[in-house]
């Protein structure tokens, strides 16, 4: 799939924006753009063995800011930043070499990050006895009860929380409902915006989604989740040949915000049912992680289930995803948010497609 964000900087451009990463150009080997990147522009840079430091560097650069994008994509390379300094010791994270916000080398934001082993899991998974998917899982679930851990200074984005000088809150923050309710109001005016067919009328999906928020009033601390945490932002690794794979690193945390823990266990069970993974939920649990699912912690999944999948949606749109096979992908996804809808309306069951 084409990234019709893409940014490819001159060779002495991307050596400027490597110099402020403490990384000279000389030592560069090659330079490798992945082709599976679709907002960001991002690429792999080999040094040679001549310096100190990392040998292997990923360096990725933002879309144009002035660009099509949804509302909650303002910013949120910072996010995805603050997500690996968040979750660092905690689970297996880029290092944030560089990060730069200032816009004078190039005219957007990039990061430098190290380079971590292994393939994304969803690339890997033919490759992956079933056996070993249980111990990953389990030990996945384990990293990201470690993750929840960690909680911010308040509800929402974090790329969109304001701070006075000093770099403090303001005094008064609104509560989980009120940040979720914004974020749904926020896609939906990005559907309307850039002329979306969802499978219902906007102010229905506003309305039910409004109307089915009541259990949201239980989330009162702010946990870090990355939201985004489907197989293929999950690295696997096997340290030699014959070894047990191990996961290497979770990625791609732009996505992150404060909010409900439960909220991460959507895309962890993308288009499934979080709560028939035994060996996923065995490792959150052995770990500290708390979840029981009762009526009320099934209504918050759907909420969050709508929300990621109006995202899927509406996002498609000025990404330019087309085709036959998108318009498949999005009869797909707008059918398990129909089920979500209708669970919330309680006209469903709440079972998955």
């Amino acid at each position: 799939m084409n990234n019709l964000y893409g940014r490819r900087p001159g060779e002495r451009q991307f050596g400027r924006m490597l110099a402020a990463a403490g990384v000279d150009p000389a030592l560069v080997r090659s330079r490798t753009e992945l082709a599976d990147a679709t907002f960001n522009t991002v690429y792999r840079v080999r040094l040679s063995g001549e310096g100190p430091g990392h040998r292997s560097l990923v360096v990725k650069i933002a879309p144009d800011p002035t660009g099509p994008t949804l509302r909650y994509e303002h910013g949120i390379m910072r996010t995805e930043g603050l997500f690996y300094a968040a979750a660092a010791g905690r689970a297996p994270v880029p290092e944030v070499v560089c990060a730069d916000f200032s816009r004078e080398l190039i005219d957007t934001d990039f990061l430098v990050l190290s380079d971590l082993p292994g393939t994304n899991w969803h690339a890997a998974r033919e490759e992956i006895g079933d056996d070993e998917r249980a111990a990953l899982r389990a030990e996945l679930g384990a990293m990201v009860a470690a993750v929840h851990r960690v909680t911010g200074p308040a509800f929402g984005y974090p790329q969109t929380l304001s701070a006075d000088r000093s770099g403090a809150l303001p005094p008064s923050q609104p509560g989980w409902r009120a940040v979720f309710l914004a974020m749904v109001d926020a896609v939906l005016a990005d559907a309307e915006t850039f002329g979306v067919r969802l499978p219902e009328p906007v102010g229905r999906i506003r309305e039910t989604v409004g109307a089915s928020a009541d259990p949201l009033d239980a989330v009162t601390t702010p946990a870090l989740v990355h939201f985004d945490l489907w197989d293929g932002n999950v690295l696997v690794d096997r340290p030699a040949p014959g070894a047990a794979p191990r996961i290497s690193g979770l990625v791609d945390g732009e996505r992150a915000f404060w909010g409900d823990p439960l909220a991460e266990l959507v895309s962890l069970a993308l288009f499934d049912d979080i709560e028939r993974d035994e060996a996923f939920l065995g490792g959150y649990r052995s770990a500290g992680g708390r979840v029981v699912f009762d009526a009320e912690t099934r209504r918050r999944l759907a909420l969050y289930r709508c929300y990621l999948y109006l995202i899927m949606l509406v996002e498609a749109v000025p990404r330019g995803f087309s085709g036959p096979g998108q318009a498949a992908r999005d009869r797909y996804v707008a059918r398990h948010l129909r089920t979500e809808l209708a669970a919330l309306s309680g006209a469903g069951t709440g079972g998955r497609p």
